[in-house]
């Protein structure tokens, strides 16, 4: 009598196709949350580069600039999702700044806060700063 060939894999296949998987996966995994780190950030950086559009809209009709709650309140600006972004300093009809954050961004994570500032509201970001360019720390 003659005996036919299984067809399949044994068991030491898979076991090895396992663990490549395993390593590729320890590979790939830390990629990700960098990248997830950098998403957070660029939507903080975008959020600041709309405040700045907004702010020079408010200013061109009301000659001073405004805070971000009154942007808000009047419908022509919001956050992305996590995000909070408030007025940092001084606000006065020369100048402004503020600052992003986001509630999925450790604040032992760098960076975790980004700012900007136009004009006279530099109180509070590094000199080393551009104005109107959001800067990260």
């Amino acid at each position: 009598m003659m005996r036919t060939a299984k067809k399949g894999f044994t068991l030491i296949e898979l076991l090895i196709v396992v663990v490549i998987i395993g390593i590729l996966a320890a590979i790939a995994i830390p990629k990700f949350a960098s990248t997830k780190q950098k998403a957070y950030v660029a939507s903080m950086k975008a959020d600041l580069r709309n405040l700045v559009t907004i702010e020079e809209a408010y200013f061109s009709d009301q000659t001073t600039y405004a805070t971000t709650t009154q942007l808000t309140t009047i419908g022509s600006y919001q956050t992305s999702k996590g995000n909070s972004v408030f007025n940092a300093g001084t606000l006065s009809a020369t100048g402004w700044a503020a600052t992003a954050s986001n509630v999925y961004v450790p604040s032992t994570t760098t960076p975790s806060v980004c700012g900007i500032w136009i004009g006279s509201g530099t109180d509070s970001y590094p000199q080393d700063s551009i104005e109107g360019a959001p800067n990260c720390h």
